[in-house]
């Protein structure tokens, strides 16, 4: 029998590599406030959280300032940058294999849902999932906490223990352990193994094909 029913799957950094189209999105908006980055590296970190969080918190934005970016990020992003992204090796695999077994597969990322739904369909990803949910485009829901909040509310035929969060970033596994669900914290994307370590994850993985070992029934 599954432990688990409901698989919640974070999106960048951990069903597909999108350094390339976030990045450079993010450049973008920097020059368009004055700021010129030329290490796309430096910007890794805005791969997890939401927009809101990240400009604030790296660049000291005010909230009109950080509104401004995040629209000149979107004008390149929507139209270039979601598309500079790629499918971490075995994905498709993984996520076939978990439907077979039975299992609900569910996105649960910060992206704006728009966005999100048009990289899963990018992808030919979308027939394995039950349910695909981000922010709003107004900024609301972004929290990793409130989007599952919002997937378990939906799934209200299942209890808690039957949910877990996969992600590559402590803001999914925070996320998970407000809501009460267990976590995967997997560390071939962007978070550091210590900071999933530190964010305290129920299991820690280090690759998609780790995951589809553990989830193999």
């Amino acid at each position: 029998m599954m432990k688990y029913k409901v698989i919640l799957f974070d999106l960048d950094g951990t069903i597909s590599d999108p350094k390339v189209g976030i990045t450079k999105s993010v450049q973008f908006a920097l020059s368009k406030m004055g700021i010129e980055e030329n290490n796309l590296d430096i910007l890794e970190c805005f791969i997890g959280p939401p927009l809101q969080v990240s400009f604030k918190d790296y660049y000291s934005f005010n909230p009109n300032e950080t509104l401004t970016a995040i629209e000149y990020y979107r004008d390149r992003f929507k139209l270039t940058g979601m598309y500079e992204n790629t499918l971490y090796e075995g994905i498709p695999t993984l996520l076939e294999d978990l439907r077979k077994q039975g299992y609900k597969l569910v996105i649960a990322t910060s992206k704006p849902t728009v966005f999100s739904e048009e990289i899963v369909r990018y992808f030919n990803l979308e027939h394995f999932f039950d349910l695909n949910v981000g922010s709003n485009l107004d900024g609301t829901r972004s929290s990793k906490a409130e989007i599952i909040q919002y997937i378990v509310e939906r799934f209200n035929n299942y209890s808690l223990k039957d949910f877990i969060m996969i992600g590559d970033r402590k803001y999914d596994i925070i996320g998970a352990n407000t809501i009460g669900i267990d976590s995967i914290g997997v560390t071939y994307g962007y978070g550091a193994e210590k900071e999933l370590q530190d964010a305290k994850p129920t299991h820690i993985l280090k690759s998609v094909k780790d995951l589809e070992v553990f989830f193999h029934n």
